[in-house]
C-alpha cells in the first residue's frame, strides 16, 4: 500500500524511488564531486569529505585524526574488542580513549563544541562551554619589518616549537596522548598571524615522529585569496599534511585528507547531508571564472600594489599603523593601539570604506578575488585620508 500511494503522490514523469533514476541521480552526484574538488585539490591529496561549514569540517576532520591514531596502535581500524565496544557506549575508556588535539593561542577552528576546544582568541565565543582538557602552544609573534627581524623571528619559531615538543611530552606522561595538531596557515580570527615555511615544515616533523596528524585548516586562506589556491602551498612541504579543511569561497565545507588517513569502515565520518549537492553547482562555476578571468593572477597583482603602498603608508606615518603582512590580498596591519584603530576605523567608513579587524589591534583586509587595481587605489587612498583625519 505505502508503494501505491507513492506512486499516486507522485508527479513527476517516473516515480522518485525508481532504480534508474536513483542511480543516474548517484552517478552524477560523483562524477561532480570527482569533477570539482579534485581539480583543485591541494598537491597529492586526491580524497576529499564534503560537510556544510568550516566548524563541522574541524569537527569531523578532528574526528578522522584520532581514527587514524587509533589504527596506528591497534595495527587496523576495524578489530575492536568487545569492551571497545560496550565502554564507548558510556563514554568510557578503552573505547573512548584519553587523546588530545594540540592547538594554538590566537586560533579560530570553529563554534562547536569540539571545535570550541581548539580555538583561542575570543572569550566571549566560549563562555560557559565545557571544554576538553587539550595542549595550546603558542603561534610565533613576529617582529616587523621582517627582512629587518629575520635572527629575532627565526628564535621565536624556535621557542615554539619546543614548547610543542614539551606539550606533547607533557600530555604523553598525562595519560592524553596527542593524536594531532590543528593549525591555521595565517591565523585570521586572532590577528592575521602569520608564520614562515621552516615553521611548518618543522612543525610537520614534529607531528609525524610523534605519529601525530597534522591538520591545515585553510577554511579562511583557502581557494586563491593568498595567491595560491591553497595558502599551505607556499610552505614546500615535504609530504602532503594529512588533512585540509576548507569552506567559505568554497561555497561548501568539507576536507581533503591523504589515502593513507582513510578509514576501512563506511559511517566512522557521517551526517545526515554531508555537505551540500547543490553547492557544487556554485563552486563549479566559482571555479569556472576564476579560471577564466585569471582571479588568481588578479590576486596577486592586486596583492603586490596593496602590499607596497601599504608599506610605504606605515614609513610615513609610524605613529599609526605598522606591521604590514600577508599574502596576496589576504593582507592585515597593526594600529598603534586599539583605540587608534577603532578611530581609524571610524573614519574609513565616514569615507565609505568597511574593513574588518581581527586581534587586539589589527586592521584586516578581506577583499573578493575581483577586487581590481582601481578599487585598490580607492582604499589607499582612503586610508591616508583617514590617518591624515586622525593625525589633525
Amino acid at each position: 500500500m505505502p508503494q501505491i500511494a507513492f506512486c499516486f503522490l507522485n508527479t513527476n514523469a517516473i516515480v522518485l524511488d525508481n532504480d534508474r533514476l536513483k542511480l543516474a541521480f548517484i552517478r552524477t552526484i560523483n562524477s561532480k564531486v570527482r569533477m570539482i574538488f579534485i581539480q583543485v585539490a591541494p598537491p597529492q591529496m586526491s580524497n576529499v569529505v564534503t560537510m556544510m561549514c568550516g566548524a563541522c569540517s574541524n569537527e569531523n576532520a578532528m574526528k578522522h585524526m584520532f581514527i587514524s591514531y587509533q589504527r596506528k596502535i591497534r595495527g587496523n581500524d576495524t578489530d575492536y574488542t568487545e569492551t571497545e565496544m560496550k565502554t564507548s557506549i558510556t563514554n568510557l575508556p578503552p573505547g573512548c580513549p584519553e587523546l588530545s588535539i594540540l592547538s594554538f593561542y590566537e586560533s579560530f577552528h570553529g563554534r562547536t563544541l569540539g571545535a570550541l576546544s581548539v580555538t583561542h582568541s575570543k572569550a566571549i565565543h566560549k563562555l560557559d562551554f565545557p571544554a576538553f582538557d587539550w595542549p595550546i602552544a603558542h603561534f610565533p609573534k613576529y617582529k616587523y619589518p621582517l627582512n629587518e627581524n629575520m635572527c629575532e623571528n627565526d628564535k621565536e619559531d624556535d621557542r615554539c616549537l619546543a614548547e610543542v615538543e614539551e606539550l606533547i611530552e607533557k600530555y604523553r606522561k598525562k595519560g592524553k596522548p596527542v593524536a594531532g595538531i590543528i593549525v591555521e596557515p595565517i591565523q585570521a580570527e586572532g590577528g592575521d598571524n602569520e608564520a614562515s615555511p621552516i615553521f611548518f615544515q618543522k612543525l610537520q616533523l614534529i607531528a609525524k615522529q610523534n605519529s601525530a596528524s597534522l591538520l591545515i585548516d585553510e577554511v579562511q586562506t583557502g581557494c586563491g585569496v593568498t595567491g595560491k589556491m591553497w595558502c599551505h602551498e607556499y610552505f614546500n612541504l615535504p609530504t602532503p599534511p594529512d588533512l585540509v579543511t576548507f569552506s567559505k569561497k568554497m561555497q561548501v565545507g568539507g576536507y581533503y585528507h591523504t589515502a593513507e588517513m582513510k578509514p576501512s569502515l563506511s559511517y566512522r565520518i557521517f551526517n545526515t547531508w554531508m555537505g551540500d549537492p547543490g553547492k557544487l553547482l556554485i563552486l563549479e562555476e566559482v571555479l569556472n571564472v576564476m579560471q577564466q578571468e585569471k582571479l588568481i593572477e588578479n590576486v596577486n597583482k592586486v596583492g603586490k600594489k596593496l602590499m607596497n603602498e601599504l608599506f610605504h603608508l606605515q614609513y610615513e606615518f609610524p605613529s599609526v599603523i605598522n606591521s604590514v603582512r600577508g599574502r596576496g590580498t589576504f593582507l592585515a596591519f597593526n594600529a598603534a593601539d586599539s583605540k587608534m584603530r577603532q578611530k581609524l576605523i571610524l573614519k574609513l567608513q565616514e569615507l565609505g570604506i568597511n574593513i574588518g579587524v581581527c586581534g587586539e589591534r589589527s586592521i584586516r583586509l578581506r577583499p573578493a578575488l575581483t577586487f581590481q587595481e582601481r578599487q585598490a587605489s580607492m582604499f589607499l587612498d582612503a586610508l591616508r585620508g583617514a590617518i591624515t583625519l586622525v593625525l589633525a
